[in-house]
């Protein structure tokens, strides 16, 4: 056998044992006569020891040791008299007494060490030398973890794990899709799956009530921390269940993952939230509920007064961060620059400080009279020591927006923003459809399958806008980790979804005849959620993206640069497939 214990599990109870271990070398030291191996494997590191005087050509082969070289050593476990008490190996040594290199390799190109001197694009190009690196192996077994435990969680809840087509039809509803040309078909193409949601749907007209699958999804947009050109939902659907079962289901599954995987135990139901009050307190449909500062609205205080920034604008709110009256003027000038940065959009920001005496010093003084300003102090519940800041803007969803940016910096430069501390909320009650000005028609809020509320069903033609979605969205710390809804399972009222979002019959039959035949033939009400593997990793693993977690990630320009994908294929190729290359410059 090539090693009949691993790196990581000797420990002070082996003392004696004579093992045989392989793996990695980290790093050599020379020490007199005295030479120092730290060897490496999955599992964890352990010092080999050889000594000169002992035996002068087993060290003199160690000293030619290089880093990443693949060996193999036999040697009897002492304890260390200088113990390392960062290393669960730190209280013995191997004394060794033969080696064996298996394979000699040339000098990484950065260092294969947690704090490696590799940047980005250098680590993606040697992906393989990345994995090495503990902080990423780390990340790669706890996917691991959660995936099965996903597994086991729904396994014993009832559900089956089906696996749904790769090659599927096209649909351009939404994200664009990546096609790939059919060679016997020619002039044809298959689409890679956005997600298996038709599929899944058809699985519960089929009868199997309970599906999940843990499934690779292509999207072909632009890219961001949390987003890849491929990634993998935990996909799942459910037959005969309303919106409250599907959201038991779930939650219950979060619950268990945090309890397992974290050690954390949530007893107390996640908070709801509907779509609109998200948006009202918090300018997002992902709010990060770990700290305060809800919105607060200002224009019956505010406006009136001869401030003309105010008094013209549709929408004045603003924020308070408790104890943050003692940023400095140079402070506030840098929040006011990135409130006016490009990606925000604000014009300006006014800023109040409560003092001690419960007084309110603001940056428009002059405009307000104290009366006034304590009317707004009372408004956001301020307390001296407190700092209020106020947006305005002529749009009140885009100011939102640009105050849910200023939210979330103030917070990170209080240190409000945990990764060891997680708030978990559903938002509900999506709208159903959101309108597009430049094409002058109604797009489905998340896919034409999701079912209005009951209720609204009678708005459809007279208020269409105004139609809420039976749908849901699980948010932990701003992230979006998974969303679903209850599906349209009337194939009239799928019917009537297709003309609202401009499908001609003939359309709306090509693209998904196959789903509303199956409907025919006695579909289920029908509900499911997708959870984003990837997001739920980086999550509990306290990354700020989902590279990370993923073993062979593509970088922000959507390639992957050790593969150098994509790539150009060659005119052999191009003729099979009956196509023409034209490169627009």
């Amino acid at each position: 056998m090539y090693r009949t214990r691993t790196c990581g599990n000797l420990r002070l109870a082996d003392e004696g044992l004579v093992v045989t271990l392989a793996g990695w070398v980290q790093r050599t030291r020379k020490m007199g006569g005295m030479t120092f191996v730290d060897l490496r494997d999955r599992y964890g590191i352990t010092q080999l020891v050889f000594n000169q005087e002992v035996d002068a050509d087993l060290c003199e082969k160690a000293n030619k040791l290089g880093r990443e070289y693949v060996i193999q050593v036999t040697g009897t476990v002492r304890e260390r008299s200088s113990k390392n008490k960062n290393i669960p190996t730190g209280d013995i040594e191997l004394i060794v007494s033969e080696l064996n290199v298996l394979n000699a390799a040339v000098t990484p190109p950065f260092t294969i060490e947690d704090e490696t001197d590799g940047g980005d694009d250098l680590r993606m190009k040697y992906r393989y030398l990345d994995l090495r690196r503990n902080a990423v192996r780390k990340n790669l077994e706890l996917r691991h973890r959660m995936a099965f435990e996903v597994r086991n969680y729904l396994d014993k809840q009832g559900f089956l794990e089906v696996e749904t087509p790769v090659l599927v039809n096209s649909t351009p509803e939404g994200a664009r899709d990546f096609v790939v040309p059919s060679r016997m078909n020619p002039g044809q193409f298959y689409a890679l799956p956005q997600s298996p949601q038709t599929l899944k749907q058809l699985l519960m007209v089929s009868g199997f009530d309970r599906y999940f699958q843990i499934v690779k999804c292509f999207r072909d947009e632009d890219l961001r921390a949390d987003r890849q050109p491929e990634f993998t939902q935990i996909d799942c659907e459910m037959s005969f269940v309303e919106q409250e079962d599907v959201l038991n289901i779930f939650e219950g599954m979060a619950k268990h993952l945090f309890k397992v995987i974290r050690g954390i135990e949530i007893k107390e139901p996640f908070q709801r939230m509907t779509w609109h009050d998200a948006m009202k307190y918090y300018g997002s449909d992902k709010p990060d509920l770990r700290f305060g500062m809800k919105f607060v609205e200002l224009m019956d205080i505010m406006k009136g007064h001869g401030f003309s920034v105010f008094d013209d604008a549709a929408y004045v709110g603003g924020i308070c961060a408790e104890g943050a009256a003692t940023y400095t003027r140079k402070q506030l000038d840098a929040l006011t620059e990135f409130v006016k940065r490009p990606q925000v959009g604000a014009k300006g920001m006014v800023y109040a400080r409560v003092e001690a005496d419960g007084s309110v010093k603001s940056s428009v003084d002059k405009f307000y009279t104290q009366e006034t300003l304590q009317q707004m102090k009372e408004a956001f519940g301020a307390k001296p020591g407190d700092l209020i800041l106020i947006l305005s803007g002529d749009n009140a969803m885009k100011t939102r927006k640009q105050l849910c940016e200023l939210r979330l910096e103030v917070a990170s430069q209080l240190g409000l923003r945990d990764k060891n501390k997680f708030a978990c909320l559903w938002v509900v009650d999506f709208p159903l459809f959101e309108w597009s000005e430049e094409d002058q028609r109604f797009y489905a809020m998340h896919h034409p399958f999701t079912s209005p509320k009951p209720e609204d069903i009678p708005l459809l033609d007279s208020d269409t806008g105004a139609v809420r979605a039976n749908a849901y969205d699980m948010v932990i710390n701003g992230v979006e980790v998974g969303g679903g809804s209850i599906r349209i399972h009337d194939s009239k009222l799928q019917d009537k979804m297709f003309q609202l979002l401009g499908f001609t019959e003939e359309r709306a039959q090509s693209q998904f005849g196959f789903l509303m035949n199956a409907f025919k033939y006695g579909a289920p009400p029908h509900g499911g959620l997708a959870y984003g593997l990837d997001r739920w990793v980086s999550l509990f693993a306290g990354l700020d993206s989902i590279r990370d977690c993923i073993a062979f990630p593509k970088n922000n320009s959507g390639r992957d640069v050790m593969l150098d994908a994509p790539s150009v294929i060659d005119d052999v190729q191009l003729d099979e497939l009956c196509l023409k290359v034209d490169v627009k410059e």
